[in-house]
């Protein structure tokens, strides 16, 4: 089993890869997934995601905040440790986008194959409940989107704000530098508060999804 799981996912990346999502979606059919069970996947890859890039910017606030206490040191170290937690941060950001748009482009397949397939059923009974189901399925999907790029908006103005400090220190290793930075964390420490705050919201509808789509498999 083991094995088949991993020669589906290595056909998996080469199809992706190629940008072939028929293909992609017919192959992973032959190994018993289905897009229902991608969308699973991929919402829990999207929240794990946006867990990794919370902790991450908390991480990056620390590293940040710690300039408070500066009273002298290597300031090119420091510059070099605060461009890591930037280069991470960036990282983690566009693994999360990443992750969303493969949420949204498997739900609206998932959605618009099973809207298709409504017209296929012969009988009126069946295909009541299953309109029934797709509507309350895709209005819980659409929220868990909305919360998700939400989230992901508020990862702009945070990231922005690293750049800008990091590039400034750069430039400018002194001390005067240093003490200029130290206004702005105030401000950066109240954007990652939001920005964590509304990740976990989004990692909340995630939950709730996958719960919901386990339920009715």
């Amino acid at each position: 089993m083991k094995q088949k799981l991993t020669y589906a996912l290595l056909i998996t990346l080469t199809l992706a890869l190629s940008g072939c999502q028929s293909t992609y979606y017919k192959t992973m059919e032959s190994f018993g997934y289905h897009k229902r069970d991608i969308l699973v996947s991929n919402v829990e890859k999207a929240r794990e995601s946006q867990e990794e890039a919370s902790e991450q910017f908390k991480s990056a606030l620390e590293k940040f905040s710690a300039l408070t206490g500066f009273h002298g040191g290597d300031l090119q170290d420091i510059y070099e440790r605060l461009n890591d937690e930037f280069e991470r941060s960036e990282a983690a950001a566009k693994d999360v986008t990443n992750r969303i748009d493969a949420v949204e482009q498997v739900g609206n397949d998932l959605f618009g194959e099973w809207k298709d397939e409504l017209s296929k059923y012969s009988n009126t009974k069946l295909r009541n409940e299953s309109r029934i189901k797709l509507s309350k399925t895709k209005s819980k999907f659409t929220r868990l989107l909305s919360a998700m790029r939400r989230a992901e908006k508020k990862i702009k103005p945070v990231l922005d704000a690293f750049r800008d400090q990091v590039l400034y220190l750069k430039h400018n290793l002194n001390a005067q530098a240093i003490t200029s930075l130290q206004s702005e964390i105030n401000s950066l420490e109240a954007d990652i508060g939001r920005l964590i705050k509304d990740m976990q919201k989004s990692i909340d509808e995630a939950d709730a999804f996958i719960k919901e789509l386990k339920k009715n498999s």
